[in-house]
């Protein structure tokens, strides 16, 4: 087990120190104002959501829930998912919706959601970039991306955050989890526990007393000093759940086993 006290239960996120497990807030609607504070008094201060997220409720219900913000709580969200929406002019207006609905002068880290062969990654990015120099976004990310559109997208704006889907059964982005990890950029994968199970899984989990789930987060800490996974729920006791991962020290073998 972790001391309480370990610094590998922590990242830096942007300008903030942040609970290396994180919540995903993609189906986050308006009654739902009392556990995004309970899972902000629980440990979590990254909260991660979109432009998309069940129709602009879950952008408002962290608002309800957190503004006006403390500076120790980085609240992510993220526009540009549908083609065509990466356009600058789509772009500017996803962004400013998003600062209206998060009731924030300035969003934390913004991710371009997705890359689309429609718009050049070069405008979207530089549009994001405009409100970064605006003070108006304060770090960016990209959504869904490998290691070439990483590169070519850090030279026209810093990349703070990597967020694609990756998990014990997903490792697509193996490549995309050691350069961020080299670079120093935060790795978030989305859908951390989507599909994990098995056997191995199971039996791990059995001799360290903990669930599958914990385990699959475990092995994702472990993984990368960079990762940062966020995964949802809407039970105050599944988060606390998933925050007890923290305290997991997955031994080398039983990682092995998991690879």
């Amino acid at each position: 087990m972790r001391s309480a006290e370990s610094t590998t239960q922590k990242l830096r996120l942007g300008d903030t120190e942040v609970t290396r497990i994180g919540l995903g807030t993609n189906r986050v609607t308006a009654d739902k104002v009392a556990f995004v504070k309970e899972a902000v008094a629980a440990g979590v201060n990254h909260i991660d959501s979109a432009y998309t997220y069940t129709g602009g409720e879950s952008e408002q219900t962290i608002a309800s829930a957190l503004a006006p913000y403390s500076d120790t709580v980085v609240v992510a969200t993220k526009g540009g998912y549908a083609s065509g929406a990466g356009r600058p002019e789509v772009l500017s207006t996803q962004i400013e919706e998003s600062l209206r609905r998060l009731g924030t002068r300035s969003i934390d880290l913004y991710y371009l959601h997705r890359i689309h062969p429609d718009t050049p990654l070069e405008r979207s990015l530089e549009t994001i970039g405009e409100y970064r120099e605006r003070g108006q976004i304060g770090h960016v990310g990209l959504s869904q991306v490998g290691i070439a559109e990483l590169e070519q997208a850090r030279q026209v704006v810093p990349i703070t955050a990597v967020q694609n889907h990756y998990n014990l059964s997903e490792r697509g982005w193996d490549d995309v989890v050691d350069y961020c990890a080299a670079e120093g950029i935060v790795f978030v994968p989305y859908f951390p526990l989507r599909a994990v199970g098995g056997r191995a899984l199971d039996e791990i989990a059995d001799r360290y007393g903990a669930t599958p789930q914990q385990i699959a987060l475990a092995w994702l800490l472990k993984r990368s000093p960079t990762m940062l996974p966020i995964p949802g729920t809407l039970s105050l006791e599944h988060l606390r759940e998933n925050l007890a991962a923290l305290e997991i020290e997955l031994g080398d073998d039983d990682f092995q086993a998991l690879a």
